[in-house]
């Protein structure tokens, strides 16, 4: 059996996945060229743990991005953010389509794993249309950010500086060319709407943004609603957004009022928000924030993007599905009803089993990470302190987030190990994986006589 007939007779799943591990694995030798450094070497376990992160669009780092790789390097990090962001399986369906090859049924399952809740047929006109879609924002992000730099930069290099942080602010990866991130420019209205704008329109889902333009084209000549899928992706946004900075601005208070401007004070729990459901952009300093601030954004972090966009977490779907079905069943209701639509009971279950799974993978992660932290002279073994800075760590991960504590850079390569597994079950998703490990078929099992069972 030839290597291409092997491949065609992968699961969609696998073929994912297997995408995502050849650019992580190609984007590692590439960082270990003596080029891509300003000093010539990088561990292997570094220049992995950077692919990964850029892959996984995630925007943990272990090392300085500006000032360690050198231009190639920034540039091999930005290329594999934007495959990471889009994915291998997109880019390689245009570029097929482009030069008049046909596409397997595989791949087209794959697209349709990727960027459907539904089958549809105009699969392939979704998958142009994202490809249009990123272009446009990350060229308009690109030239407003240029425009931002150019006050303070050469032109050029202003270019380049907007044109990597808004590739990178679009795809949800959080990877700067600043040493403190975003931070100097809190304050700046220009720099923080375009950023936050770019976030969005990444992190709200592909799909999405199809629907609406769909919606927009035809609803005047044919009768065009939008898909329960949009509408409650839209609305969950913009209730996280908005209680976000709410729940920011109220634990955070005496900060933001200490000789902060108007504009401070507003753009400063929006950013934070917004940046901490995917993106890993900062402008306040993670570590001085209360306990009670890092809590509220482990949890935006959790849920993370939506489905079909270029962020991860368990997706605002399933916390929208969660907070539905706990209210169906308090109040004794049979189905779970979303916008005067009944949701499929096997997709209620699949939300319930996901969010276990994950806080599973999550607590046995950290765990790990713990454990080779107590055994090793590790800097940041201050004893119960490091509980939350790993948990932080170990859910922006899951996240494909990146925010961090500052453990990252102070990890043993035993704990960059687990971390690089939680960017990539973070990124492809925990779905994806169940469906390599155990299938897609259903299976009955053994069904044995009812005996009740005391609960709560």
């Amino acid at each position: 059996m030839t290597l291409r007939t092997r491949i065609l007779k992968l699961h969609p799943a696998a073929l994912v996945l297997g995408s995502f591990l050849l650019v992580i694995w190609i984007g590692t030798l590439l960082l270990k060229l003596p080029f891509s450094t300003n000093t010539g070497h990088i561990s292997w376990i570094d220049a992995l743990f950077t692919a990964t992160s850029a892959v996984c669009v995630t925007g943990l780092v272990v090392v300085d991005t500006g000032g360690f790789f050198s231009v190639f390097g920034q540039c091999v990090i930005l290329v594999l953010i934007q495959i990471g962001g889009l994915g291998l399986m997109t880019i390689s369906v245009v570029l097929f389509q482009w030069i008049g090859r046909s596409i397997s049924i595989r791949h087209r399952m794959a697209m349709q794993d990727l960027f459907s809740h539904t089958p549809r047929a105009d699969i392939f006109q979704m998958v142009k249309s994202i490809i249009l879609l990123t272009a446009g924002a990350e060229i308009i992000g690109g030239m407003i950010l240029t425009l931002h730099w150019s006050r303070e930069m050469p032109l050029l290099q202003a270019a380049y500086t907007g044109m990597f942080h808004a590739v990178s602010a679009f795809c949800n990866a959080g990877f700067a060319l600043f040493s403190d991130s975003m931070m100097r420019y809190s304050g700046d209205l220009l720099l923080n709407a375009t950023v936050c704008g770019l976030i969005v329109i990444g992190g709200i889902g592909f799909p999405v943004f199809y629907d609406l333009q769909c919606w927009g084209k035809f609803r005047k000549r044919q009768r065009c609603r939008l898909s329960i899928q949009t509408k409650t992706v839209l609305l969950t946004t913009l209730l996280l957004i908005v209680s976000g900075a709410s729940m920011f601005a109220f634990l955070e208070q005496l900060p933001l009022t200490e000789g902060q401007s108007t504009w401070h004070r507003i753009l400063t729990p929006l950013f934070q928000s917004i940046t901490c459901r995917t993106a890993g952009f900062n402008t306040v300093d993670i570590v001085s924030l209360k306990s009670a601030t890092l809590a509220m954004m482990i949890f935006l972090m959790f849920f993370g993007a939506s489905p079909g966009s270029c962020g991860g977490g368990v997706k605002t779907t399933t916390l929208a599905l969660l907070a539905v079905f706990t209210v169906s069943r308090l109040r004794r209701q049979r189905r779970v009803n979303l916008f005067k639509k009944s949701i499929p009971r096997e997709t209620v279950t699949r939300s319930v089993s996901l969010v276990l799974v994950s806080t599973g993978i999550i607590g046995f992660v950290l765990f790990m990470i713990l454990v080779g932290n107590a055994v090793d002279a590790h800097p940041f073994n201050d004893g119960q302190g490091d509980f939350l800075k790993f948990l932080f760590e170990t859910v922006s991960a899951f996240g494909t987030v990146g925010l961090s504590m500052g453990v990252t850079p102070a990890l043993s390569t035993w704990g960059k190990c687990w971390i690089i597994a939680m960017m990539i079950i973070g990124r492809v998703g925990v779905l994806t994986f169940s469906y390599i490990l155990v299938g897609t078929g259903s299976v009955n099992g053994i069904e044995h006589s009812e005996e009740n069972l005391m609960i709560g």
